[in-house]
């Protein structure tokens, strides 16, 4: 495990606290919860750049042909 200092303004920290109190946790566990969540998003991105990367509207357009063109079921209905 790493130690990070890392300077933050006095509102932020303030916050950082509140919430972390709120939910029960420590301030280091809110905040490598809320940079897991970061980390997340970003490499979810990076990952799907990569896997469009590897098709074609080509294949796009095989794959959505196959799907029957009529209504949906009620249910599915908004």
């Amino acid at each position: 495990m790493s130690t990070l200092s890392v300077r933050l303004p006095d509102s932020m920290h303030k916050k950082i606290k509140e919430l972390a109190k709120k939910e029960g946790v420590s301030m280091n566990q809110l905040i490598n919860s809320a940079v897991s969540e970061k980390l997340s998003a970003l490499m979810t991105v990076e990952y799907l750049k990569k896997r469009g990367e590897l098709s074609s509207r080509e294949k796009f357009e095989h794959v959505l042909s196959k799907v029957p063109n009529e209504e949906p079921d009620e249910k599915d209905k908004f």
